[in-house]
C-alpha cells in the first residue's frame, strides 16, 4: 500500500466549494484508506494502491460527479513528497516560509518555464525548477506578483497547483516522512 498525496487545484475560491468531510467520503467510497485531510484547500492524504496517474483520475472523475466541477488533481507518493523538504531558498525558508511556495504540475514543466515566468517576476521574486517542482519565492508575499496561476499554467505545459512550505512541511509530517 502506497501513501499518496492529493492536491486539489482552486478549490474553495471563486465558488467552487469542495467541503472536507464529503472529500473523505468520496476518497473512502473509492476504497482508499487512512483518509485525511489538511486545511480546507484541497490538500487529501489517502493510503492505497496504483500509480499517481491513476489516483489523479479516479479523485478527478468522483470529485467531478460528487461536486459538479472539474477540479485538477495532482499527486505524489509520501516518498516523492520527500524531496520537497528540501527547497532552493533556505535562508526564506526558515525566515518566512509562507512566502517560499511549491508549485507542482500534473507533467513536467517544460525547460522553458522558469525563465518564462521570471521573466514577470519583480519586487526580488525567485524562482527555481528543482526536479518536477517549480520553487518560488515572493519576498513581498503572493498578492502584487505578476506570476498568475494562468502564466504558471502557461509555461508549465498543464496545470499547476502551489502550496506554500508552511504546508509542504505539515503534509511531510501527516504522511509521516518529515
Amino acid at each position: 500500500m502506497t501513501t499518496f498525496i492529493a492536491l486539489l487545484r482552486a478549490v474553495n475560491v471563486g465558488g467552487r466549494k469542495v467541503e472536507m468531510e464529503p472529500l473523505r467520503a468520496v476518497a473512502d467510497k473509492l476504497g482508499f484508506t487512512e483518509v485525511r485531510t489538511y486545511i480546507a484547500s484541497g490538500n487529501l492524504l489517502v493510503t492505497g494502491t496504483g500509480t499517481t496517474a491513476s489516483v489523479e483520475a479516479k479523485l478527478e472523475k468522483a470529485i467531478q460527479a460528487k461536486f459538479g466541477i472539474e477540479v485538477p488533481v495532482i499527486v505524489r507518493t509520501a516518498e516523492q513528497w520527500k524531496a520537497y523538504l528540501t527547497t532552493p531558498f533556505p535562508g526564506p525558508a526558515e525566515a518566512e516560509p509562507n512566502r517560499v511556495v511549491l508549485g507542482l504540475s500534473k507533467s513536467s514543466p517544460r525547460k522553458e518555464a522558469p525563465a518564462e515566468l521570471l521573466a514577470r517576476a519583480k519586487n526580488g521574486e525567485s524562482l527555481v525548477l528543482r526536479g518536477d517542482g517549480l520553487w518560488f519565492h515572493y519576498p513581498g508575499g503572493q498578492a502584487e506578483t505578476k506570476i498568475t496561476p494562468a502564466s504558471v499554467d502557461k509555461a508549465v505545459g498543464s496545470a499547476t497547483t502551489a502550496r506554500n512550505l508552511n504546508t509542504v512541511r505539515k503534509l511531510a509530517e501527516i504522511a509521516g516522512v518529515a
